[in-house]
Protein backbone atom coordinates (compact mmCIF):
# COMPACT_ATOMS: atom_id res chain seq x y z
CA UNK A 1 0.00 0.00 0.00
CA UNK A 2 3.10 2.10 0.62
CA UNK A 3 4.52 1.58 -2.39
CA UNK A 4 0.93 2.67 -3.75
CA UNK A 5 1.23 6.01 -2.52
CA UNK A 6 4.71 6.38 -3.10
CA UNK A 7 3.80 5.63 -6.76
CA UNK A 8 0.65 8.07 -6.67
CA UNK A 9 2.67 11.25 -5.73
CA UNK A 10 5.26 10.63 -7.84
CA UNK A 11 3.01 10.26 -11.02
CA UNK A 12 1.07 13.44 -9.61
CA UNK A 13 4.74 15.29 -9.42
CA UNK A 14 4.91 14.88 -13.08
CA UNK A 15 1.53 15.78 -13.71
CA UNK A 16 2.29 19.08 -11.99
CA UNK A 17 5.71 19.67 -13.68
CA UNK A 18 4.17 19.14 -17.15
CA UNK A 19 1.50 21.61 -16.56
CA UNK A 20 3.94 23.99 -14.89
CA UNK A 21 6.06 23.56 -18.05
CA UNK A 22 3.12 24.05 -20.61
CA UNK A 23 2.44 27.48 -18.90
CA UNK A 24 6.12 28.76 -18.28
CA UNK A 25 6.25 27.80 -22.22
CA UNK A 26 3.10 29.53 -22.97
CA UNK A 27 3.27 32.37 -21.11
CA UNK A 28 6.82 33.04 -19.56
CA UNK A 29 8.00 32.42 -15.65
CA UNK A 30 7.00 36.23 -14.68
CA UNK A 31 3.54 35.94 -16.36
CA UNK A 32 2.51 33.11 -15.41
CA UNK A 33 0.74 32.27 -11.77
CA UNK A 34 0.35 29.56 -9.52
CA UNK A 35 -2.95 29.36 -9.98
CA UNK A 36 -3.17 29.33 -13.68
CA UNK A 37 -0.77 26.42 -12.73
CA UNK A 38 -3.06 25.08 -10.30
CA UNK A 39 -6.04 24.76 -13.02
CA UNK A 40 -3.65 23.50 -15.87
CA UNK A 41 -2.97 20.91 -13.08
CA UNK A 42 -6.50 20.18 -12.79
CA UNK A 43 -5.82 20.49 -8.82
CA UNK A 44 -6.20 22.99 -5.98
CA UNK A 45 -3.79 25.76 -5.18
CA UNK A 46 -3.51 23.91 -1.29
CA UNK A 47 -3.03 20.78 -3.00
CA UNK A 48 -0.31 21.74 -5.37
CA UNK A 49 1.41 23.46 -2.79
CA UNK A 50 2.13 20.39 -0.88
CA UNK A 51 4.27 19.50 -3.47
CA UNK A 52 5.34 22.82 -4.88
CA UNK A 53 5.50 25.85 -2.43
CA UNK A 54 6.74 28.24 -5.15
CA UNK A 55 7.79 28.56 -9.06
CA UNK A 56 11.59 28.35 -8.29
CA UNK A 57 10.69 24.86 -6.33
CA UNK A 58 8.71 24.05 -9.81
CA UNK A 59 11.99 25.02 -11.92
CA UNK A 60 13.52 22.88 -9.21
CA UNK A 61 11.61 20.25 -10.13
CA UNK A 62 11.97 20.25 -13.56
CA UNK A 63 15.38 21.09 -13.92
CA UNK A 64 15.75 18.04 -11.86
CA UNK A 65 14.64 15.92 -14.41
CA UNK A 66 16.55 17.32 -17.11
CA UNK A 67 19.68 16.35 -14.68
CA UNK A 68 18.34 12.89 -14.94
CA UNK A 69 17.51 13.28 -18.73
CA UNK A 70 21.10 14.87 -19.38
CA UNK A 71 22.89 11.91 -17.65
CA UNK A 72 21.14 8.83 -19.40
CA UNK A 73 22.17 10.90 -22.97
CA UNK A 74 25.68 11.46 -22.08
CA UNK A 75 25.75 7.92 -20.70
CA UNK A 76 24.42 6.55 -24.17
CA UNK A 77 27.02 8.94 -26.11
CA UNK A 78 30.03 6.22 -23.90
CA UNK A 79 27.93 3.46 -25.20
CA UNK A 80 28.10 3.86 -28.47
CA UNK A 81 30.31 2.63 -31.16
CA UNK A 82 32.63 5.72 -31.16
CA UNK A 83 32.60 8.96 -29.58
CA UNK A 84 31.85 10.55 -32.72
CA UNK A 85 29.22 8.19 -33.12
CA UNK A 86 27.36 8.72 -29.92
CA UNK A 87 27.71 12.30 -30.00
CA UNK A 88 25.89 12.73 -33.60
CA UNK A 89 22.94 10.89 -32.23
CA UNK A 90 23.22 12.94 -29.38
CA UNK A 91 23.61 16.39 -31.14
CA UNK A 92 20.80 14.65 -34.10
CA UNK A 93 18.53 14.79 -30.92
CA UNK A 94 18.78 18.03 -29.27
CA UNK A 95 19.42 20.23 -32.79
CA UNK A 96 16.84 18.19 -34.75
CA UNK A 97 14.30 16.17 -33.23
CA UNK A 98 14.16 17.68 -29.77
CA UNK A 99 10.42 19.31 -29.07
CA UNK A 100 9.99 22.76 -29.51
CA UNK A 101 8.41 23.38 -26.01
CA UNK A 102 11.76 21.94 -24.21
CA UNK A 103 13.83 23.91 -26.04
CA UNK A 104 11.98 27.29 -25.52
CA UNK A 105 11.43 25.86 -21.55
CA UNK A 106 15.18 26.00 -21.55
CA UNK A 107 15.99 28.99 -22.86
CA UNK A 108 13.45 30.64 -19.90
CA UNK A 109 15.46 29.08 -17.43
CA UNK A 110 18.36 30.37 -18.42
CA UNK A 111 17.05 33.95 -19.02
CA UNK A 112 15.60 33.37 -15.17
CA UNK A 113 18.77 31.88 -13.42
CA UNK A 114 20.26 35.91 -14.70
CA UNK A 115 17.74 37.43 -12.29
CA UNK A 116 16.87 34.79 -9.58
CA UNK A 117 19.47 33.49 -6.95
CA UNK A 118 17.43 30.17 -6.57
CA UNK A 119 17.21 29.61 -9.91
CA UNK A 120 20.53 30.56 -10.73
CA UNK A 121 21.82 28.07 -8.04
CA UNK A 122 19.97 24.89 -9.60
CA UNK A 123 20.98 25.84 -13.04
CA UNK A 124 24.73 26.43 -12.09
CA UNK A 125 24.58 22.71 -10.10
CA UNK A 126 22.98 20.70 -13.10
CA UNK A 127 24.89 22.59 -15.80
CA UNK A 128 28.68 21.99 -13.16
CA UNK A 129 27.53 18.33 -13.37
CA UNK A 130 26.73 17.83 -17.29
CA UNK A 131 30.17 19.31 -17.95
CA UNK A 132 31.80 17.26 -15.29
CA UNK A 133 30.15 14.26 -16.91
CA UNK A 134 31.14 15.28 -20.68
CA UNK A 135 35.00 16.40 -19.73
CA UNK A 136 34.95 12.62 -18.46
CA UNK A 137 33.90 11.49 -21.75
CA UNK A 138 36.07 13.67 -23.51
CA UNK A 139 39.41 12.83 -21.43
CA UNK A 140 37.92 8.76 -22.34
CA UNK A 141 37.81 9.55 -25.77
CA UNK A 142 41.27 10.94 -26.08
CA UNK A 143 42.88 8.18 -23.99
CA UNK A 144 41.14 5.96 -26.74
CA UNK A 145 42.79 7.94 -29.36
CA UNK A 146 39.35 9.27 -30.94
CA UNK A 147 40.15 12.98 -30.43
CA UNK A 148 43.65 14.94 -29.66
CA UNK A 149 45.17 14.09 -26.61
CA UNK A 150 46.61 18.00 -26.96
CA UNK A 151 42.97 19.70 -26.66
CA UNK A 152 41.93 21.93 -23.79
CA UNK A 153 39.57 19.85 -22.37
CA UNK A 154 38.29 22.38 -19.78
CA UNK A 155 38.21 25.20 -22.71
CA UNK A 156 36.57 22.40 -25.10
CA UNK A 157 33.79 21.47 -22.54
CA UNK A 158 32.94 25.41 -21.81
CA UNK A 159 32.75 25.72 -25.98
CA UNK A 160 30.45 22.93 -26.90
CA UNK A 161 28.35 23.91 -23.79
CA UNK A 162 28.16 27.30 -25.19
CA UNK A 163 27.37 25.71 -28.72
CA UNK A 164 24.49 24.06 -27.63
CA UNK A 165 23.03 27.14 -25.68
CA UNK A 166 22.92 28.61 -28.74
CA UNK A 167 21.78 26.67 -30.35
CA UNK A 168 18.68 26.12 -28.12
CA UNK A 169 18.46 30.24 -28.05
CA UNK A 170 18.50 30.16 -31.79
CA UNK A 171 15.62 27.54 -32.45
CA UNK A 172 13.42 29.13 -29.66
CA UNK A 173 13.84 32.93 -31.52
CA UNK A 174 14.29 32.39 -35.19
CA UNK A 175 11.67 29.89 -36.94
CA UNK A 176 13.64 29.78 -40.23
CA UNK A 177 16.65 28.22 -38.56
CA UNK A 178 16.72 25.12 -40.53
CA UNK A 179 18.42 22.96 -38.28
CA UNK A 180 18.96 19.88 -40.79
CA UNK A 181 20.89 21.59 -42.81
CA UNK A 182 23.29 22.92 -39.67
CA UNK A 183 23.80 19.85 -38.10
CA UNK A 184 26.41 18.28 -40.45
CA UNK A 185 28.55 21.96 -40.22
CA UNK A 186 27.53 21.72 -36.82
CA UNK A 187 29.23 18.57 -36.11
CA UNK A 188 32.16 19.30 -38.94
CA UNK A 189 32.91 22.32 -36.15
CA UNK A 190 32.98 19.64 -33.32
CA UNK A 191 35.12 17.41 -34.83
CA UNK A 192 38.27 20.43 -35.43
CA UNK A 193 37.40 21.69 -32.32
CA UNK A 194 38.54 18.18 -30.63
CA UNK A 195 40.83 16.69 -33.34
CA UNK A 196 43.04 19.49 -33.35
CA UNK A 197 45.85 20.55 -30.87
CA UNK A 198 44.42 23.83 -29.30
CA UNK A 199 46.93 26.73 -29.22
CA UNK A 200 48.81 27.71 -26.04
CA UNK A 201 47.60 31.16 -24.71
CA UNK A 202 50.93 32.52 -23.65
CA UNK A 203 52.57 31.66 -27.00
CA UNK A 204 50.08 33.04 -29.14
CA UNK A 205 50.39 36.22 -26.72
CA UNK A 206 54.27 36.40 -26.98
CA UNK A 207 54.45 36.57 -30.95
CA UNK A 208 51.56 39.27 -30.49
Amino acid sequence: MRRANTQLQSDRRAEILAAAERCFVRSGFHQTSMQEICAEAGMSPGNLYRYFPSKEALIAGISERNRADAAAELAAVSDAPSFFDGLAQLAQYHVVERPMAEVALCVEIMAESRRNPEVARVFGEIEGEVKGKLMGLLTAAAARGEISRDINFDAATDILAALGDGISWRRAVDPSFNTEAALPLILHMVRCLLMEPHPNPSTEETKT
